[in-house]
């Protein structure tokens, strides 16, 4: 078995890619985290973490958009020409899931909580209006579906930081150093 020891530096992401590549993973990391603790735990500060979900989700759904408008406006490094074309495919659908994910779930979890009837507070008591009216099947539905969201944004995580470990360990190829600015 032989790992390529390229020690090539692909050009780096904008700053401000980086900035919001880096900020929405700490957001994300713990909004499933809190999720999890709510999803689990309905004993431990249940209003105050359902606070931090709404408000933490609601900025997540706002930055995507930006950091679509400028995905779109700002090219992005290319990947190493010795990367084989199934792992270009790859990275450019799990991009695709990711950023789909990054939508679904702040807009499921939106449409749930309008289905519910439930108030949509954020921190400092600003009001966002609902999605649709009261429907109690339908946030069941819902319920089931940001949570099976949920895990799959956490397995897709774990796939995105084993494709980083990969570059940056075993490829050394630059691509994950494009992303830390270097």
């Amino acid at each position: 078995m032989s790992f390529s020891q390229n020690t090539g530096h692909a050009a780096p992401f904008p700053r401000l890619s980086i900035l919001l590549h880096w900020v929405m993973a700490a957001l994300i990391i713990v909004m499933l985290f809190v999720g999890l603790v709510m999803a689990h735990d309905s004993t431990i500060h249940y209003a105050g973490l359902f606070t931090l979900h709404r408000t933490v989700g609601f900025l997540i759904l706002l930055l995507v958009i930006v950091r679509l408008i400028n995905r779109f406006t700002n090219r992005t490094p290319t990947l190493p020409d010795d990367l084989p074309a199934p792992m270009k495919l790859a990275a450019h659908l799990s991009h695709i899931l990711l950023y789909g994910f990054m939508i679904a779930l702040p807009l499921v979890g939106w449409a749930m909580l309008s289905a519910g009837g439930y108030p949509i507070t954020l921190w400092g008591g600003c009001h966002i209006p609902p999605l649709m009216g009261f429907h109690p099947h339908l946030w069941g539905a819902l319920r089931c579906l940001h949570s099976l969201l949920a895990y799959g944004l956490i397995l897709l995580i774990i796939a995105h930081i084993g494709a980083a470990l990969l570059h940056g360990v075993i490829r050394r190829d630059g691509v994950m150093g494009s992303m830390l600015g270097r």
